[in-house]
């Protein structure tokens, strides 16, 4: 397999809570861009705080997939490993915040805890392979 797959799985990943915050603002009162974060305290629908939600727990999620990929690609982890798991992870990321919009905490939490495992696995990888 080859690491592009991992390096857009990457892009993929930063480009995730982009789409949630667009989700938030497409379902919230009419947006406003003077005051973006005061704007989004105000939302009273439960999808527009729900895609807010995902869209902040995206960014959390970020650095430390990218610190696995990059991390598990320069101590020369078997590239199919780092593409499973970055395929993976999306995947998982992205059920995470369907499951935020349609108010399904526990498959949230579920997904949530996958895509973390993915991280975890990316970064014992690289720590074991760079022994």
């Amino acid at each position: 397999m080859s690491m592009t797959i991992a390096y857009w799985c990457l892009l993929a990943a930063a480009l995730l809570p982009y789409l949630w915050t667009a989700i938030a603002k497409a379902n919230g009162q009419r947006y406003d861009n003077r005051d973006p974060r005061g704007w989004q305290a105000r939302q009273d629908n439960p999808r527009s705080k729900a895609a807010y939600a995902a869209h902040l727990n995206a960014f959390e999620a970020f650095p430390a997939f990218a610190a696995g990929v990059l991390g598990a690609q320069l101590a020369g982890v078997d590239t199919q490993w780092i593409v499973i798991l970055s395929v993976a992870f999306i995947v998982l990321r992205i059920l995470h915040g369907v499951f935020y919009l349609v108010g399904k905490a526990p498959l949230r939490s579920l997904a949530w805890v996958g895509g973390f495992a993915c991280v975890i696995a990316l970064l014992v990888l690289a720590a074991l392979a760079a022994i």
